[in-house]
């Protein structure tokens, strides 16, 4: 499903950012820490960050496929993200 909208993350916890199975997304950290991201191949959230690629405040991508982002996740087609010990807000846009 497509989206274009702030999707809020709470503290220490995984947040899907995708409404559904993506091949492309465009995102930006949008709050004052690091997040961190994941691809995955199902709905399920990842249980650790030892595989999670770490973004600064403003930091993000625009148009990227999740095969390019993590090409080592089989049949990447979802994307998590976790906001290290602080609430923040992350700009999604999917089709």
């Amino acid at each position: 499903m497509a989206q274009n909208t702030t999707i809020g993350l709470d503290a220490d916890t995984w947040t899907q950012l995708t409404d559904g199975d993506v091949t492309a997304i465009t995102f930006q950290n949008r709050g004052s820490g690091d997040i961190l991201v994941q691809v995955t191949a199902t709905a399920s959230a990842p249980t650790g960050t030892g595989g999670a690629i770490r973004y600064k405040p403003g930091q993000g991508e625009i148009g990227v496929e999740l095969a390019s982002l993590q090409p080592g996740v089989a049949s990447g087609a979802r994307l998590y993200a976790y906001a290290e010990g602080e609430n923040a807000d992350v700009f999604v846009s999917n089709a």
